[in-house]
């Protein structure tokens, strides 16, 4: 005898993305749910035939069910430990910048670091990057506040005192500590290995403040209908972490996490690194291993063919480029499937050339993440050789409609012209896999504005605001960059679209993104989050 249904969803509407179903005709209203698996799709009466008094029904009042949404470029536990303090990704002015910090200041001990994130480089625009800019608005105690691409941060003179960092420094990788005409610090530090002399100068989280950070930050992924993550922040200490969320139940958000490799990381790790690839849980796996080739456009590090306005861009993120050809190897090699993060041209075209030459393991495609600007001959590369194209729209939204703006100054009109700056629409049409993804913590992590974001080319709810380009995606294809491209991303044909033996990773909203204005996603109410099965989250018009 089929044992009943233990989730009954019914009076909604099911949008499945499998294009057989949902251009079948007649209205699939309902969905039911044995185990972690998706076992009926059909009416209320087909479904309610399976429940008994056991199943949990929930009327949804005319929701809208889809397929887990799935961001594809998230660094989960980083950014819960790193996006603390301020939230300054709305200020866009230095006195919003001041005012913000000591707001934050106020509500701080007194011996406590000042910290905050999402920091513009367009606010710094006038005055020139500096410390000092912040230190009486953080009471002239440690503040430490990273940019919005968490490549650059911004340390006061007391922060950089209690790092003891006083002067310039070499590093492995393409890293700066800035100093201006004498000398001294400024306080500006790029890249990780400069931000890490000073954030390592913070007193130390203890283990349960940790954990709950970690753990509160899967909860607000949920509350936003997120059902699973590609991650991009793994270490061996990430395998501990993710095996202690599930085993306690907090593991509310399926994960592929990846381990990642600097410069500097020894070939030993590597190894090290590989013995763990086929390390999984029921929600998590690893398997991808996570590179860089360059930084970022904003402070001169992304890797480009012709020098930025500011004669920077020339060099890689590693100052032994053959060590990355050789990560790229070793790890294709042992079956990963590498991502590699390549902002610009330079990098991009590296980045395919690495992958062409390596191979990849049956089943597997690489993938480079953000391609913000792209030489017009390698953009048919990434169908023909089979490489995905991880895009974030959201990061467009930085971008001034006067191309006034610090990334649009550097790299000038040539690589910003349509189809070569963040070309999601161009690279689609070619016919290879994009999927979307957020970059959170360098960008907000609601998928219903990442949604807007791809179709409008400009910020939703700012119709004043000029379209960068006509690039835009349509509704639906936005939607399958984070529900269907995602699985076919990492190879999971058990998700990315409903029907019967699918697993039960639901997302459940009040109206169709793929029928209301682009504007109007972002104010989207969530109804239900549910990952296998399971109900990770509850909007309040749920009975």
């Amino acid at each position: 005898m089929t044992p009943p249904l233990d989730l009954a969803l019914v009076n909604g509407r099911v949008r499945t993305m499998d294009p057989d179903l949902d251009g079948a005709g007649g209205e699939t209203t309902a969905i039911g749910v044995r185990g972690d698996q998706v076992v009926v799709l059909g009416d209320d009466a087909a479904v309610r035939a399976e429940a008994d008094g056991s199943t949990e029904v929930v009327d949804l009042k005319g929701a809208v069910v889809l397929p887990g949404i799935v961001d594809s470029h998230v660094h989960p536990f980083h950014g819960a430990l790193d996006a603390r303090g301020a939230d300054l990704m709305d200020a866009r002015t230095l006195d919003d910048v001041q005012r913000l910090v000591a707001a934050e200041r106020a509500k701080c001990a007194p011996d406590q670091w000042v910290l905050g994130f999402g920091l513009d480089y367009n606010a710094f625009a006038e005055s020139g990057i500096s410390g000092e800019l912040i230190a009486v608005a953080a009471g002239g105690g440690p503040a430490l506040l990273t940019f919005i691409d968490f490549h650059t941060a911004l340390a006061t003179p007391r922060a950089l005192e209690l790092a003891g960092v006083d002067g310039p420094r070499t590093f492995p990788e393409h890293a700066e500590i800035v100093v201006g005409a004498d000398g001294r610090p400024t306080g500006e530090l790029r890249e990780r290995g400069a931000m890490d002399l000073v954030s390592a100068a913070q007193p130390a989280l203890t283990d349960a403040e940790r954990y709950k950070i970690l753990a509160d930050q899967l909860g607000r992924f949920a509350a936003t209908g997120i059902t699973g993550l590609h991650g991009m922040d793994g270490t061996l200490e990430t395998l501990d972490t993710l095996r202690e969320l599930e085993g306690n139940g907090d593991l509310i958000t399926r994960m592929v996490m990846p381990f990642w490799s600097q410069p500097d990381t020894p070939e030993e790790t590597w190894e090290a690194y590989a013995r763990h690839r086929e390390e999984r849980g029921e929600r998590w796996r690893m398997g991808v291993a996570k590179l860089f080739i360059d930084g970022v456009i904003d402070t001169g590090t992304g890797w480009l063919f012709e020098a930025d306005s500011e004669g920077d861009g020339l060099a890689p993120f590693w100052p032994d480029i053959d060590k990355y050809f050789r990560a790229v190897a070793f790890f294709a090699s042992e079956g990963f499937q590498i991502v590699t993060h390549a902002t610009g041209d330079r990098a991009v075209h590296e980045a395919l050339n690495a992958y062409k030459k390596a191979g990849a393991a049956p089943g597997v495609r690489h993938r480079i993440e953000h391609i913000e600007t792209l030489q017009p001959d390698d953009l048919p590369r990434f169908a023909a050789e089979g490489v995905i194209a991880s895009m974030q729209a959201q990061h467009m939204m930085w971008i001034e409609p006067d191309r006034s703006d610090n990334w649009s100054r550097r790299l000038g009109a040539e690589r910003t012209a349509p189809g070569r700056a963040f070309p999601i629409r161009s690279l689609w049409e070619s016919g290879a896999l994009v999927t979307l993804g957020s970059d959170w913590p360098v960008a907000r992590y609601d998928w219903r504005e990442g949604l807007a974001a791809a179709q409008l080319r400009r910020p939703p709810g700012h119709p004043e605001r000029e379209a960068y380009d006509d690039q835009g995606l349509t509704a639906l294809q936005a939607l399958e960059g984070y529900t269907t491209r995602p699985a076919q991303t990492v190879g999971d044909d058990r998700l990315g679209a409903l029907r019967p033996g699918r697993l039960a990773d639901l997302t459940v909203v009040g109206e169709d993104p793929v029928e209301i204005p682009a504007d109007d996603l972002p104010s989207n109410p969530v109804v239900l989050t549910v990952v296998g099965g399971e109900v990770v989250f509850r909007g309040a018009s749920v009975d």
